[in-house]
This record gives structure tokens, C-alpha cells and sequence, in this order.
């Protein structure tokens, strides 16, 4: 088991770090959040709160404490103020997140990679989510960095509205996310600035629209393989 699993969301008391309460953004219903289209997963009654995980209080544990002073004090020589940069930290779930203005997450990435203390010198991807009822800051990447050196493993999220959903590619960082950032694109419709070639790596070339955002139609749309035609979802078998 990682140290990062093994955590547990406690200080060095054996107390859970202290969390805000960000609220509920939304509720759910069914499995995937869709009311514009059929609901073939079974799950048509499911209802639940959506809420995320506001800023948590230090002390925040074992070596999270560690791990967010080196980059404070690395941004601060940097003449970065770490309270510009950094919007929130949260520890949720066993994990340790840091929350980036999208202006900075370059600079910011570039230090978790290069500071000795630090040295999260891979990222294994980044991920998008889409929250519609977080206003102004609906499209949310995720990035997942792992210390090699020492063994650690954290979280970067940016958050963007729809209306201006860029933020900086961390290619020429990581450039190991060059068709991750492309999925993030192809299927949120995540616009990262400064990515070397920033197409759609799964859906068709004019294929119109971001599937996996919570907006998009979950029927409606017939999909050709090799000249057979497959019904959209809402056109098949419904289980609710």
C-alpha cells in the first residue's frame, strides 16, 4: 500500500484534517445525469446529491504538510505568490489536490517537476470532468503527478467556465500528455494553448460536439461502422 493510501485524511493526531463544506452544485438522477434522452442503463431511478469537496484546513497530515510548504516556498522564490497560484488545497479521499489558477499551472507544474523536494517528475495524464452546476467553472482537468523519487502521488485540478474552457498544455512539461490532453479535447472540449498538434484522437475530424460532456444528448445520435448502421440509445431496448 502507497503512502498516499495509507494516509487516511489525518494529522499527525490521528484526527481528520478539517474540510469545508464547498455544497451541493446539483442532483443527479439516473446513472449518468442525462434528461434529454433514453436511459438504457437500468439505474433510471437513481437519485443523488453531486457535491465537491471544499478547501481543507491545515494540519493536513503526514507528508502532505511536507509536500505543499516546498511548493509554497518554491513559488515564493520564484516571486510567485502561492496564494495566486494556488486557489485551494484539499485533501479528500486519502489524496492531496491542489487547486491552480489556469495562468499559473505551467509555472507551477515546471516546480513540482524540477524542485528537489519535490520532484514529481511524471504525469500520467490528464482527465476531464464536467460539472454543470459549478458556475463559472464548469470544465474541470485533472492531472495525476507522481514522485518517482520519493515515492509520492498527488492531484492538480484546473477549473474553467464553458464559456472559456482554455487552459495551458503541459506538453513541453509532461510530454507524456500529448494525446491525453488531445482526449481531454476530443471529448470535453477542453482547449489546451500551446499543445503541438491539438486534434481529435477518437471521434471523426467534423464530428460536432464534446460526448462526454453532462449537456450532451445520451440518444438520438446513429453511429456507422463500415457501412452498418447501430440505433442510437434512445432507439434500442430501454430497461427503465
Amino acid at each position: 500500500m502507497s503512502e498516499s493510501q495509507n494516509h487516511d485524511e489525518k494529522n499527525h493526531n490521528g484526527v481528520p484534517a478539517p474540510r469545508e463544506d464547498a455544497g451541493i452544485i446539483g442532483v443527479r438522477k439516473g446513472m449518468f445525469g442525462a434528461d434529454n434522452g433514453g436511459d438504457t442503463s437500468g439505474y433510471g431511478g437513481l437519485v443523488r446529491t453531486v457535491t465537491l469537496p471544499g478547501a481543507t484546513s491545515r494540519p493536513y497530515g503526514g507528508w502532505f504538510d511536507e509536500a505543499a510548504d516546498e511548493l509554497e516556498g518554491a513559488l515564493e522564490e520564484q516571486d510567485l505568490l502561492p496564494g495566486n497560484a494556488i486557489e485551494k488545497t484539499v485533501v479528500d479521499r486519502g489524496e492531496l489536490t491542489f487547486h491552480i489558477a489556469r495562468e499559473h499551472l505551467v509555472q507551477v507544474a515546471r516546480t513540482l517537476r524540477d524542485d528537489p523536494a519535490l520532484r514529481f517528475e511524471l504525469c500520467t495524464g490528464v482527465s476531464g470532468v464536467h460539472f454543470l452546476g459549478d458556475k463559472g467553472r464548469e470544465l474541470h482537468a485533472v492531472y495525476h503527478l507522481r514522485s518517482l523519487t520519493h515515492g509520492r502521488l498527488i492531484r492538480l485540478e484546473v477549473s474553467v467556465p464553458d464559456s472559456d474552457p482554455h487552459i495551458p498544455s503541459l506538453v513541453e512539461v509532461y510530454p507524456t500528455n500529448d494525446w491525453h490532453e488531445r482526449e481531454a479535447y476530443d471529448f470535453f472540449g477542453l482547449v489546451f494553448d500551446g499543445h503541438p498538434a491539438l486534434t481529435r484522437i477518437m471521434m471523426p475530424d467534423d464530428w460536432q460536439g464534446f460526448p462526454q460532456r453532462k449537456d450532451y444528448p445520451l440518444g438520438g445520435i446513429a453511429v456507422e461502422y463500415k457501412g452498418a448502421q447501430i440505433p442510437a440509445p434512445d432507439q434500442r431496448r430501454s430497461y427503465s
